[in-house]
């Protein structure tokens, strides 16, 4: 992107930023309005699901299938567990820990198996595309879709995962998204910390049954725990139509807005301590807008091969804009003391990719194979702005620090045989290679241009084996790998000569099920020959931490009682997740506790739905060193170890008829005070907050 397009940009007031999100969030809400009862169609028409790449699939047949630990967030869950956020639903999911920053889960900080939670090494995608900005260029944590629009989650470990990539060292994680459905539904909702939140959805099917389209639009602004306020809009359009008898056509639009008043900077101890209510940074800003754009093509070829092809677009604005602290006298009072400069750590990122994927299956050996073959190609691009301004004129650049653009293009090819052995055995091995090039061009300092280019083999084998109607074990070992970043591996224009991440994870477990019991049981070994972690300072580069070893169980169980109760758990637990060699060898890797577990009392009775949620965190380091006391280094980073803590939550909703229903929650219902996590200062959690509101659907 050029200079002057940018400053263009910044240009912009958050005032105004602020009144045309709403002006356009409301245009599309009146087409919206307009537009649904035409979609809506004859109740006798068959209804088809959209195209979509899905990492477990539609049945419990499917998912018996995969080689691997698996775990899905149902629509049920999401609707008995109100969560707040995409991070607050994937607490519930063994294996996974959150390094919790705001309630709304603007960022994502997510854990699994033992992997840092301030770190990311797994793979997230929305109807299998991915979401992260880029998986070779900026950082992967800057976009998290939101809850809003979404009907399920699927979650894949173990060697099943190597479909999917790059970055899947931990596993896969699929938001998916809701299906269009016939009719218009209001939703309007208040909180604490002066929530508001309303959404549409509108939906609806041709007579014929043969297209399908539905839009959801949500708009929320919130003053935020400690005044960490955010204005944000979210639009999904979503359609398709049948080509013919056995081709299917899906198309989907995101646009996503979120203008929040949330930093890197957080309390200071003593205030911390008087559990003080105020924002930290009052004036710095994390400006995120986003639009995307896939197209799902499915072809039946014949009642034994399929093809799915995918094409996405995402293109990608974050601007940082944060206030320097005094030199030499960064606190007042208690306080960060804060100058007149503001810095801009501004990035627009594009990209995109085509993913193939054919499905095939055969009777080679004399036995029952499914054969899957898949193609992704993928290009990403990075501009990298570093400005600065003043308070005066806070988002107008006074002068550029950085200028640079960051670019990375990749193949893929993947293929993997389920071979039938008998009814009960079933053996999966599949190979994945990735070739990929990144590039950095600084228009500032040509001397810290350069290139590089990298070729990965990663097999892998899995295996089911049907011990019972209701038991089935499974188990396998693959190679992992997840390339270093442009952004990390050139920071501040120094080479940090990171090495890309590589492990060979194992795991070996039972799942099983009956009319009221299901349950999950796994045990994980991850080797590392290297892992890029942050610095010890606690500060923004990273480094190559070395060899780690990850080792742990998971566990996850339910059973359904009379009266309609019912109990859901998960238990995480990982007795090793530590540095093997160089300077932390022997210490804990950062934001991994050691224990970590989830428990649901549900009830389910007519038109009354109700949870009670406890969930509970183990002491975790925050660097590397594993320092024990609360500390801060020169440079102003928080360092120690953190407590365990407990939250509780209640959700309840009530559907007095088919078109209207009531629900609200109470977070943390023991107003836990707790910290979360550390960085400039202390992430406070949340506080005791209630949520309350309605649905209507016509």
């Amino acid at each position: 992107m050029a200079n002057k397009d940018f400053i263009s940009r910044v240009n912009l007031k958050l005032g105004k930023q602020g009144r045309v999100c709403q002006l356009r969030t409301l245009s599309f809400a009146v087409s919206a309005l307009f537009i649904a009862p035409q979609l809506v169609a004859a109740q006798e028409a068959e209804e088809k699901l959209l195209p979509r790449i899905d990492v477990v699939g539609q049945d419990e047949r499917e998912l018996l299938k995969i080689p691997g630990a698996v775990n899905v967030v149902t629509k049920e869950d999401l609707q008995l567990l109100r969560p707040t956020s995409t991070e607050a639903a994937l607490k519930m999911v063994p294996g996974i820990v959150i390094k919790p920053e705001e309630e709304s889960g603007i960022v994502a900080n997510i854990g699994l198996r033992g992997l840092s939670a301030a770190d990311y090494k797994l793979l997230i995608l929305e109807d299998g595309v991915p979401v992260a900005p880029g998986s070779f260029t900026g950082n992967a944590r800057y976009y998290n879709p939101r809850i809003q629009r979404m009907e399920s989650i699927e979650v894949l470990k173990g060697a099943a995962s190597l479909r999917y990539g790059p970055n899947t060292i931990g596993g896969v994680i699929n938001y998916k998204t809701k299906q269009p459905e016939d009719g218009v539904a209001l939703t309007s909702q208040i909180g604490t910390f002066g929530y508001r939140e309303a959404m549409l959805e509108a939906g609806g099917r041709a007579n014929s049954g043969n297209a399908v389209g539905g839009i959801n639009i949500v708009t929320a602004k919130s003053d935020g725990f400690q005044n960490k306020g955010y204005q944000m809009n979210d639009v999904m359009l979503k359609g398709g139509m049948a080509l013919t008898d056995k081709q299917w056509l899906g198309v989907k639009f995101t646009h996503y807005e979120n203008d929040a008043n949330i930093s890197y900077r957080g309390l200071l101890t003593a205030d911390y301590l008087k559990r003080a209510t105020y924002n930290p940074a009052p004036d710095d800003y994390f400006l995120t807008k986003r639009d995307s754009f896939d197209v799902n093509h499915q072809w039946d070829i014949s009642s034994d091969v399929k093809l799915n092809t995918l094409v996405y677009w995402s293109g990608m604005n974050r601007d940082y804009w944060r206030f320097d602290t005094v030199s030499g006298n960064e606190r007042v009072n208690g306080r960060w003391n804060y100058n007149d400069t503001v810095k801009g750590g501004n990035r627009s990122f594009d990209r995109k990719g085509i993913d193939a994927r054919l499905q095939v299956n055969h009777n080679s050996f004399g036995i029952e194979n499914q054969m899957e073959l898949g193609l992704r190609l993928s290009d990403e691009s990075m501009d990298d702005l570093g400005v600065t301004a003043t308070r005066a004129n806070p988002r107008t650049v006074t002068e550029t620090k950085k200028n640079i653009l960051q670019t990375a293009s990749g193949a893929a090819l993947f293929a993997q045989n389920r071979f039938a052995i008998s009814e009960l055995f079933a053996l999966t091995p599949g190979v994945r290679m990735e070739n990929y090039t990144q590039k950095t061009f600084d228009r500032r300092n040509s001397a810290n241009n350069g290139a590089t280019s990298n070729s990965e083999v990663m097999p892998g084998v899995g295996a089911t084996f049907q011990i019972a109607k209701t038991a089935q074990l499974y188990g396998g070992l693959y190679k992992a790998f997840a390339p270093a970043q442009n952004a990390d591996a050139i920071s501040g224009g120094t080479d940090q000569r990171l090495d890309a991440e590589r492990s060979i994870n194992y795991e070996f477990g039972a799942r099983g099920s009956n009319k009221n019991t299901r349950y999950e049981l796994t045990a994980f070994m991850m080797d590392f020959d290297n892992q890029v972690v942050q610095s010890n300072s606690g500060g923004f580069v990273r480094a190559n931490g070395g060899k780690t070893i990850h080792k742990g169980i998971e566990a996850a169980f339910g059973a359904d009682f009379a009266g309609g109760f019912s109990l859901d758990g998960n238990l995480t637990y990982i007795p090793e997740a530590k540095f093997l060699s160089g300077t932390f060898s022997g210490n804990r890797v950062t934001y991994t506790p050691e224990m970590v577990v989830n428990m649901i009392l549900g009830y389910k009775q007519g038109a009354v739905k109700a949870s009670l949620v406890a969930s509970y965190v183990g002491t975790q380091f925050t660097d590397q060193g594993n320092t024990i006391a609360l500390t801060e280094s020169a440079t102003g980073f928080f360092t120690g170890k953190l407590d365990a803590y407990t939250l509780v939550d209640l959700n309840a909703s009530y559907t007095v008829d088919k078109n209207l229903s009531l629900f609200a929650s109470v977070k943390n219902l023991t107003d836990e005070h707790y910290i979360a996590s550390l960085r400039q200062g202390i992430y406070a959690g949340v506080s005791r907050n209630l949520m309350a509101g309605i649905k209507y659907k016509f």
